[in-house]
């Protein structure tokens, strides 16, 4: 007679956050669950750089935190949390420091997308992450071509979306009121320039 599967335990928040400080591999936290991280390509470590780096200056003019690949974002919703590693955080509010693991009020998040999270990225992340009230843009770049999508909370509340797959094209980033080019973001990779 087969056996239903068990249901997994409810991990705590307080569990999750002190076993992420000794992980070797990163895990996200959905509503309890906790799930283990994969790896990153190289051309996904040097797109993100590379966006931290054209972007960094412009933070700490702002007096922004800009953080990479390493800073929990915290999502609550319906009674649960959820946490998550986006590959760049910007968090321009001075008073997002309830704990040095995580974020509540980011304006900017980036996520570099893989074959393994893309889904994830531009669906499962892309709802969450608009529940934060602070939230202004989402950047979704792709590692296997020069494309970035780039989600806008428009001054009237509606989130605006837009899609730049030209090396010229430039992102106009309103949290730093910086302007960026794909050129720029994907120069480490310039395969992908060709």
């Amino acid at each position: 007679m087969p056996t239903s599967p068990q249901p997994q335990s409810r991990t705590s928040i307080a569990d999750y956050l002190d076993g992420e400080q000794a992980a070797d591999v990163k895990h996200e936290y959905l509503g309890g669950q906790v799930v283990a991280m994969g790896g990153a390509s190289d051309k996904h470590g040097l797109i993100s750089l590379s966006l931290a780096t054209l972007l960094h200056p412009h933070a700490r003019r702002k007096a922004c935190q800009l953080f990479m690949g390493d800073m929990k974002v915290r999502v609550d919703h319906d009674g649960d949390s959820y946490f998550y590693y986006p590959d760049l955080l910007l968090s321009c509010q001075p008073d997002d420091k309830e704990s040095p693991y995580y974020r509540r009020s980011p304006c900017l998040l980036v996520e570099v997308l893989s074959p393994s999270t893309e889904r994830i990225d531009t669906r499962e992340k892309l709802l969450a992450y608009r529940l934060l009230p602070s939230l202004r843009e989402y950047l979704l770049l792709r590692q296997d071509r020069v494309q970035a999508d780039l989600y806008q909370l428009g001054d009237e509340g509606r989130w605006q979306h837009q899609v730049f797959t030209q090396p010229d094209e430039v992102l106009a980033l309103r949290c730093l009121d910086v302007a960026v080019s794909l050129r720029d973001v994907y120069a480490d990779v310039p395969e992908l320039l060709a």
